[in-house]
């Protein structure tokens, strides 16, 4: 009797049209062809919290993979991740142990030392994370060397719905590129990350990665509708401007963040929509070393 593997019977039953088949995200194995001046190691980066205040909230669970890629954005493969659990100064809400699954049980006399941190993320050119304006502030108060480090958002950075993805949640985009994975588990998440990445876009075809680098890489301006009219508030807030309460130092004020090309666009679409006349507007200059953080 001949045998065929169990990869072989899933290609059978996509052949069919009748079939979808979802495969286990493993480890990516590291290709060593390319020369090493010729890449870079990027960190995918997930954590798990008490909740969703970095004021007042905890890290309960820091997760990192590492994985080298090349410049114009191929994944070569991962390395070893870092997995820590941490237990937090007050009890874990029993509704973050129902999405993350970890308990006090588990967390008990865990500690992570930001000097682990920094070791390990000592080899990273970039910080990815999935919704990175809540990793971001998380982890640069646990330690404020990643507030020195480029981060991209794996979220926002892939034009997934423009490539024909629905939602832009990690397990759910996970899913409609063929895999799965075991979710809310910090370690987990980034490799499901990575391996994202690692796909390429079904209709231009790129890798993941190389669309995140572009966006990553372009320069972004902040423009800030101070003193905007009032009645006007809905249409800024569907247009995707977000508001600032002011308590940061920041204006008191409706802003939003644009790409460089769209720049003057936006700053005519507030003088002549918003604002109906000239008026001079508050804008800066973002990058990635500083975008999804508190400073941005």
């Amino acid at each position: 009797m001949q045998h065929t593997s169990l990869e072989d019977q899933a290609r059978t039953l996509e052949a069919t049209g009748a079939y979808r088949v979802l495969r286990r995200i493993t480890p990516l194995p590291l290709e060593t062809q390319v020369p090493r001046d010729q890449t870079r190691v990027g960190l995918f980066l997930d954590l798990e919290t008490t909740g969703l205040d970095p004021a007042c909230h905890e890290i309960i669970e820091f997760g990192m993979v590492p994985f080298v890629y090349t410049l114009d954005g191929r994944i070569l493969g991962t390395l070893p991740p870092f997995n820590r659990l941490r237990e937090p100064s007050h009890p874990i809400p029993p509704d973050i142990t129902a999405l993350t699954g970890i308990t006090q049980e588990m967390v008990a006399g865990k500690t992570i030392a930001p000097e682990e941190v920094a070791q390990f993320a000592a080899q990273a050119a970039l910080i990815v994370a999935h919704n990175a304006r809540f990793d971001r502030l998380f982890a640069e108060r646990f330690w404020e060397g990643f507030s020195t480090l480029p981060w991209a958002c794996s979220m926002e950075d892939v034009p997934w719905q423009a490539e024909g993805y629905e939602g832009r949640g990690l397990g759910y985009l996970v899913m409609q590129a063929g895999w799965f994975f075991e979710g809310h588990r910090a370690a987990d998440d980034c490799l499901a990350g990575v391996t994202l990445l690692s796909t390429r876009l079904p209709k231009t075809q790129t890798p993941a990665l190389s669309a995140l680098l572009h966006e990553a890489r372009q320069p972004r301006w902040q423009i800030w509708a101070e003193n905007a009219p009032f009645d006007l508030k809905d249409k800024l807030k569907a247009r995707g401007y977000r508001w600032n309460d002011g308590t940061d130092g920041r204006p008191k004020a409706w802003f939003t963040e644009v790409p460089q090309a769209q720049k003057e666009d936006e700053l005519h679409f507030l003088k002549t929509e918003i604002y109906l006349r000239e008026v001079a507007l508050l804008t800066r200059e973002i990058t990635a070393w500083d975008r999804f953080s508190a400073r941005a």
